[in-house]
């Protein structure tokens, strides 16, 4: 289990990290979210020991403090800024991170066709790497950080170039450690990533902790105010009218979703929209988290 407690970090006058705390159980993963410069990649730093926690900030792993020399092989990074040796094979590249982590060459060779299919890298593993694309490149800095199999993995914006198929690819892989037993926590700009197979979430904003909890729990907290609407006879302008209904915007032809004042209008709602006969759609959810980031980040409200 990994315990961040009360990480602050200055830079001269800046606050770059201001009383973060939050903690991952095997087997689980975290999804830590904020805009471009909230301090995200400084506590990855302050967790990996890049960086000395100021004040009374500390980073437990298994109940003691982290010290990477006794904890070094277990860990897996993959920090934003991407870096491969373009003169070496993908074999090299992969048997030399994996070799600095402990393992055996003849495990390495044993298992690297296998997580070139796992992630689908298109060539084979005598090609060098300055001649595979930007997302095969990242793909095989992928193999590099988790073939050694680490119980805690810690990735930077990993979804960050990748294109909808090589992003499933990445979380198959990022899945499969987790039933392993792996902690991972990992950060995005990509909501529906984080939603999708994160357990719990954390916003960063301006170095400062805003939300944090489940992922059903934080969403939760803003009520269900999101309502989607298919119906016989209903459009938009007479749906804004009704009681309770902030905002409307048609999403695809003849679906609408609604912006409650409040959750407790759902009920009057049915019964309205409904007249008592079957509608084809009536769906009232909380706000995504990709809205939930815009309403916090943003500091106003979206629809």
């Amino acid at each position: 289990m990994l315990q961040v407690e009360h990480l602050r970090k200055t830079f001269g006058n800046k606050v770059a990290v201001d009383d973060v705390s939050f903690e991952i159980q095997p087997g689980t993963i975290l999804g830590i979210v904020g805009q471009n410069g909230s301090g995200k990649t400084t506590i990855f730093r302050m967790i990996l020991n890049f960086l000395t926690p100021e004040n009374n900030g500390r980073v437990m792993w298994q109940n003691e403090p982290m010290h990477m020399k006794t904890v070094y092989n277990t860990v897996g990074y993959l920090p934003e800024e991407r870096g491969l040796y373009e003169k070496m094979t993908i074999e090299q590249q992969i048997m030399y991170f994996a070799r600095l982590r402990g393992m055996k060459k003849a495990d390495v060779n044993a298992k690297i066709d296998e997580w070139m299919d796992k992630f689908n890298v298109k060539g084979n593993r005598k090609d060098k790497i300055k001649t595979l694309s930007k997302g095969n490149q990242q793909k095989v800095q992928l193999i590099a950080t988790l073939i050694h199999e680490p119980v805690l993995v810690i990735l930077d914006e990993p979804f960050s170039g990748l294109d909808p198929v090589n992003a499933e690819y990445l979380m198959q892989g990022i899945l499969e450690l987790r039933d392993k037993g792996s902690c991972i926590i990992f950060s995005s700009h990509n909501m529906s990533n984080v939603q999708s197979i994160c357990d719990t979430v954390i916003m960063i904003d301006n170095g400062q902790q805003k939300l944090y909890g489940t992922i059903e729990d934080v969403r939760n907290s803003y009520g269900k105010t999101r309502l989607f609407v298919k119906a016989d006879g209903w459009d938009a302008d007479k749906l804004v009218a009704l009681e309770g209904v902030d905002a409307v915007t048609e999403v695809t032809a003849g679906e609408y979703k609604l912006i409650l004042a409040d959750e407790s209008f759902g009920k009057n709602l049915f019964n309205t929209i409904s007249q008592g006969q079957y509608i084809q759609e009536f769906s009232q959810q909380p706000p995504t988290l990709d809205e939930i980031f815009k309403m916090e980040a943003g500091g106003k409200h979206e629809q």
